[in-house]
């Protein structure tokens, strides 16, 4: 085995871990860059009645109210949540939600529940989720069914 073979055999672990360490910086990077991602309603949506749940592919978030608190849930850990309340005239309420338990949980007071009293009833609700540099956005109706 002549020098250079050596020197090889000998440079080569340290090549390898080193491009490991390399692919590592680089997947996290992309993993951190701004990517915006849309949920889309899975079924009839019903925020007052506990009946809506909001997809993009097998992300799922739960969108409820319970007493005047409304709550969202998620599959995935949210770093933070908004949730928009739009009336006819387009005026935004604006409700940044503050996480409960976990991650996966968060909630705000919001007038929702008294803003669509009666069966029927239906109003724009618009939801941004952020998950490390992923903005997962809708904008969707909730109708009241019972």
């Amino acid at each position: 085995m002549n020098k250079h073979t050596k020197m090889a055999l000998m440079v080569a672990p340290f090549l390898i871990l080193g491009g490991y360490i390399a692919s590592d910086f680089y997947i996290e990077d992309q993993a951190q860059k701004q990517r915006v991602f849309q949920l889309v309603p899975y079924g009839h949506c019903d925020v007052i009645n506990q009946s809506c749940i909001l997809k993009s592919g097998e992300f799922e978030v739960n969108v409820f109210d319970e007493a005047g608190i409304t709550k969202v849930n998620a599959t995935f850990p949210l770093d933070t949540a908004t949730l928009f309340l739009v009336d006819a005239e387009q005026n935004v309420s604006t409700h940044q939600l503050g996480m409960t338990d976990s991650p996966y949980y968060w909630q705000s007071p919001t007038a929702l529940r008294s803003l669509i009293p009666k069966k029927g009833d239906k109003y724009k609700l618009r939801l941004i989720a952020n998950i490390k540099g992923g903005q997962y956005i809708s904008e969707f109706y909730t109708q009241t069914t019972q």
